[in-house]
């Protein structure tokens, strides 16, 4: 007994095959005939096939038990209603500006938090002019590549009131720096690392019996202590800098690492630079 994904297959290399001669109420008829012929669950292989929709099929069934008979007149070449991007031409553009300060997890977008909804988005492009609904922009992310993803452990408790309207703010400062060619960086503090004979992640080639000995436990050396790396990224440039010191994670550290990128980095990409604006995460 074949499975499935095998009668999907056959389906699929039939309807390639036939596709061609097809119009739109034959191939309606096919689609029906064709389901029925696997019962239960023939409509489901059909659609996953060819991808001729339920409805479509579901009206060949009824044609089929109607007595179906050939009608000569069939709809003009662009007859029928119109594609919703073909209705709203400015539809994606919009879409994609609103997703730019949304989509979370986007390293090329100054604002990284805000999420929005299907719902929210239709309302802000009903607000843009738009005659939309939630299932349209469902089916428009569809299209632009976009998917439902599982959910990821980002949620940190109660929020402050007006923490969409900051980052929201923190993003028009960031793209007006951008505009006047002003430097912008991201710094933060990256993981921190023990100095020392310490047991790393990983796999190296070695002769039989002679890999590398380290410490057993791996408390930190008193005297060596831990490298602290400090990264900074140029959100315009799309550049990261990075200054590794052995002191504490402290203010003054932090400064000095910035004042660092500007004379051997910053300053070389920025010669006319007046300002510098600065994200951080507090």
């Amino acid at each position: 007994m074949m499975s499935n994904k095998e009668v999907e297959t056959q389906i699929r290399k039939k309807y390639e095959a036939i596709s061609p001669y097809l119009d739109e109420q034959s191939r309606r008829i096919w689609g029906a005939i064709e389901a029925k012929s696997y019962g239960h669950g023939g409509i489901s292989l059909v659609y996953r096939a060819t991808g001729i929709t339920y409805k479509t099929i579901k009206k060949g069934l009824q044609d089929l038990e109607k007595g179906y008979t050939s009608v000569h007149r069939l709809r003009k070449v662009g007859g029928g209603r119109k594609k919703l991007t073909d209705r709203e031409p400015n539809l994606k553009t919009d879409l994609e500006y609103l997703l730019n300060s949304t989509t979370r997890g986007d390293p090329e977008s100054p604002l990284l938090w805000i999420c929005k909804s299907t719902y929210q988005l239709a309302k802000e492009l009903q607000k843009m002019g738009h005659k939309v609904c939630q299932r349209s922009v469902c089916n428009t992310l569809y299209k632009m590549g976009y998917s439902l993803q599982t959910n990821r452990k980002t949620q940190e408790g109660k929020s402050h009131p007006d923490r969409n309207e900051q980052f929201e703010y923190i993003n028009e400062k960031v793209n007006c720096f951008q505009r006047k060619s002003q430097p912008i960086i991201s710094v933060d503090t990256k993981k921190k690392e023990n100095i020392g004979n310490f047991k790393a992640k990983g796999q190296e080639y070695h002769l039989k019996g002679q890999a590398i000995k380290v410490n057993i436990h791996d408390f930190p050396d008193k005297n060596k202590g831990k490298a602290v790396p400090y990264g900074v990224y140029d959100l315009t440039k799309n550049n990261g800098w990075v200054n590794v010191g052995i002191s504490g994670d402290t203010a003054e550290f932090a400064v000095e690492s910035i004042r660092s990128w500007w004379y051997q980095m910053g300053k070389l990409v920025y010669q006319n630079a007046t300002e510098l604006y600065i994200t951080a995460d507090c």
